[in-house]
């Protein structure tokens, strides 16, 4: 893709602050100077904004105040001036009722830092699960040049010899205490060696997942998904990234140059060759919306339809975020795409290359790690959307998390109004439920958790549980956790709190999922579900002040990215009129 710099030394939208003689310059300049920055600073050079998630309650990102330093050192080696600003940050593992009820709030407020102060060029330093999309989302918006640096994976943990994975085993190890094949005390032991190590999920869960479609999307430099948290080479991308945010902003290389349709179908490929995230479909349709990228759930059924998944990660497979990389990572996994026929080759990267000139010469070092296509973990990878009377609008499936023997069934429903309701039924021993049954959870989606938890990947009852079962069919309009596995139908969309068919399903109604046929069904007339969708009210909770009134009345659906309706399309100009 054919991209043209722009003309160098110029005027760069900084100097509106600092360049100049006048009282409004001096007024800019005068109060930065009491950190002690020289004057020659401010003479023109880039501005760039380290726009840093670290939070001591963001675990994920609790050691990126070292990366951040990495990035300044890069920054003044290639001539530019940086400006280290905290943003924002949504934690996964802390927020209440849920991060992803805050993902729009981050990238509204990183937004507007970016658009209202003094930054040429931004340095988007991310890790956990919101913070990655959220700052990609301001970024989108506001169009300055931008680039990603992740805080990169865990180390893998250990236990009794087994690889534990971050999320998948907490599931795993939570379902075997319920079953009786887990102590307590064994559990609490387990516990110790899940998180060893600075960095985000090890697994191939959300925050990897998301690490990874920056990457595919060339809006990070190629490797830098998979570096560990702890390897010194997570630092040299740090400062790499430094130095090249710098020579963006000279070439004027914005995120509009970069974020094209097909950066985003290589996007939604990478994600089906790697086994990512659901979550990754929610957060590449909010980015999309944000650059003005027609992005649509039928472009992550078509893209990813035919995809292998070849990536042997957890949960879908076997390995650790740590085997990944050093197997070669994202940049091996591309270049099988392209040697496949389904990358576009020529997409524009922040390197200034194509996607294709990045990775045609790099190897994998483990095939058993990142498989050969006639190993694949799953021959036809991605993303399912599925389509019926249950979800007009769509819900979505991970095959590679999913019991194959599941992805046709019918079965009896077992509902929960909601996620108290689930919690306060399943341990019941007199629960009507067994392992042919469909379990279905309402109010859990963009308005009506709010902020569509991670809870779709609902435990199953322990009687079920004794007889060695540990998979079911389930159905919300929850999303979950990368990390999760199962077969599990998410995203119900419309959603049961704005009165989506999800909404009157009853205990004893029959469910058809047919994945081959991309179908979710309803198993009553036309004209019962008609009736009862005209006599539904809702149910969910709402709030009456605050952010939360805020998002519950702008809030879109899953279909569309859950983005606040009115942020939508708001690319513009970032530069603030000045009111001194």
């Amino acid at each position: 893709m054919t991209f043209k710099p722009a003309a160098w030394p110029r005027k760069l939208r900084s100097q509106e602050w600092f360049g100049g003689t006048g009282r409004d310059q001096i007024y800019h300049r005068g109060w930065m100077k009491n950190q002690g920055f020289p004057h020659d600073l401010f003479d023109g050079r880039p501005v760039i904004g380290i726009l840093n998630t670290w939070s001591e309650l963001t675990p994920c990102n609790a050691h990126l105040n070292d990366l951040a330093q990495r990035v300044k050192h890069g920054i003044y080696e290639a001539g530019g001036f940086p400006v280290e600003v905290p943003v924002f940050s949504a934690s996964e593992s802390a927020f209440r009722p849920t991060a992803m009820m805050f993902r729009n709030l981050a990238a509204m407020a990183v937004e507007e830092a970016m658009r209202g102060q003094p930054m040429d060029g931004c340095v988007l330093l991310v890790g956990c699960d919101k913070t990655t999309p959220s700052l990609l989302m301001a970024a989108a918006s506001t169009d300055l040049p931008s680039i990603v640096v992740t805080g990169g994976p865990m180390l893998n943990g250990y236990y009794r010899g087994e690889r534990v994975g971050s999320g998948t085993h907490l599931w795993k190890f939570s379902e075997a205490v319920k079953a009786g094949e887990m102590t307590q005390a064994e559990f609490a032991e387990a516990e110790a060696s899940m998180s060893r190590s600075p960095g985000s999920c090890n697994t191939m869960g959300t925050a990897s997942t998301m690490a990874s479609m920056a990457e595919a999307l060339g809006m990070a430099l190629s490797g830098n998904a998979a570096i560990p948290a702890v390897d010194s080479r997570r630092r040299v991308m740090a400062q790499l990234t430094g130095r090249r945010i710098v020579q963006m902003v000279k070439d004027d290389l914005k995120p509009s140059d970069i974020l094209k349709k097909e950066a985003f179908e290589n996007a939604i490929r990478t994600n089906a060759a790697i086994g990512g995230s659901t979550n990754a479909v929610i957060h590449l349709l909010a980015i999309a919306g944000r650059v003005g990228v027609d992005l649509t759930l039928d472009d992550w059924d078509r893209c990813g339809r035919d995809v292998p998944t070849i990536v042997n990660l957890m949960p879908s497979g076997k390995y650790l975020m740590e085997e990944f990389f050093y197997a070669g990572g994202l940049p091996v996994v591309i270049k099988r795409l392209g040697e496949a026929g389904l990358l576009h080759k020529d997409a524009l990267t922040v390197s200034g290359e194509t996607a294709w000139d990045q990775v045609k010469d790099v190897q994998n070092h483990n095939p058993d790690v990142i498989l050969p296509a006639d190993k694949a973990l799953t021959k036809s990878g991605g993303v399912v959307v599925l389509k019926g009377n249950l979800a007009p609008k769509g819900a979505v499936l991970k095959p590679s998390a999913a019991t194959p023997s599941l992805m046709v069934h019918r079965g009896r429903a077992v509902v929960f109004e909601d996620i108290d309701d689930y919690k306060a039924k399943i341990n019941d021993e007199a629960l009507d439920i067994d392992e042919t049954c469909v379990m279905v959870l309402k109010n859990c989606g963009p308005k009506g958790y709010p902020g569509m938890a991670e809870v779709g990947n609902m435990g199953l009852p322990p009687k079920v549980l004794r007889k060695g079962i540990t998979d079911m069919v389930r159905i919300s309009d929850a999303r979950m956790s990368g990390t999760a596995f199962g077969t599990v139908c998410l995203h119900t969309s419309p959603e049961a709190a704005v009165g989506g068919p999800l909404a009157v399903v009853r205990n004893g109604d029959f469910i058809e999922l047919d994945v081959p046929n991309r179908r979710l069904h309803l198993d009553i007339s036309d004209e019962e579900l008609a009736q009862r969708l005209a006599a539904w009210t809702p149910t969910h909770s709402e709030f009456d002040s605050g952010y939360g009134w805020l998002h519950q009345r702008h809030v879109e659906g899953a279909d569309t990215g859950a983005d606040l309706d009115f942020l939508k399309g708001s690319r513009g100009a970032p530069v603030g009129r000045d009111s001194h």
